[in-house]
């Protein structure tokens, strides 16, 4: 399995992009502000051909570019049905800083011209990949988490794209527009804690991690433990 990831935009979000190996289809997860460049240079470095967008949540600071990339590549952008509304209208789940950043540029928002909704526990087949869907409200009343089988022998048994639900030693806030607090402690612990240790965590900012590595010295994961 091939994964590349790089840091765009203002608030760092990590972009992914993910294939069977060179030469292949691939999928493209949280395409954010400054995105569309980075991931050029990764479909041409590696001859690449997106057929899929993958959002974790709606957020601008990663969605901020799914339009443009799912127009460029003729590609299908995916999102769960509860943070579909943020596509056309980011503003909606935005702080009142990150809207007076916004607010200082021209932006307009449109749905791709091809967006399917996302369900809890679907299986997605594409570009010859596996993802696993986990609904994982608590952020955003839509986030979702995307595992995939990562390969015999390495170790790993899956990779999991956790967007902002869940960061090497923190959590997502819930203090923006739909989030909840109580909500993301309870994703945390079915939808996370429930998981293999030896799991790889790509999360939407920061450095990656694994499920056990954060099981045993993530503070929040620890007090759900002990709860």
């Amino acid at each position: 399995m091939l994964i590349a990831g790089f840091p765009a935009g203002p608030w760092g979000t990590n972009c992914y992009l993910a294939a069977t190996g060179p030469g292949t289809e691939c999928v493209v997860i949280d395409p954010g502000m400054d995105a569309a460049e980075g991931i050029a240079a990764v479909v041409r470095e590696h001859r690449l051909k997106p057929v899929a967008v993958l959002v974790t949540h709606g957020h601008v600071d990663h969605m901020f570019s799914v339009a443009p990339v799912a127009g460029t590549y003729d590609a299908t952008a995916w999102i769960h049905p509860k943070d579909r509304h943020l596509l056309a209208d980011p503003m909606q789940g935005m702080s009142p800083e990150t809207a007076r950043m916004m607010l200082g540029g021209e932006h307009t928002w449109a749905e791709p011209d091809d967006v399917q909704e996302l369900a809890d526990g679907q299986t997605l087949e594409l570009a010859g990949l596996r993802f696993v869907v986990d609904h994982t409200p608590g952020h955003t009343e839509g986030s979702v988490t995307f595992r995939s089988p990562y390969g015999a022998d390495t170790g790993i048994s899956e990779v999991m794209f956790s967007g902002d639900l869940l960061f090497q030693g923190s959590i997502g806030r819930t203090d923006l527009p739909g989030g909840d607090h109580a909500t993301i402690l309870r994703s945390l612990a079915e939808k996370v804690l429930t998981l293999p240790d030896d799991i790889v965590v790509l999360p939407g900012h920061g450095e990656q991690t694994s499920i056990g590595r954060e099981r045993a010295t993530n503070p929040f994961l620890q007090d759900l433990t002990t709860r």
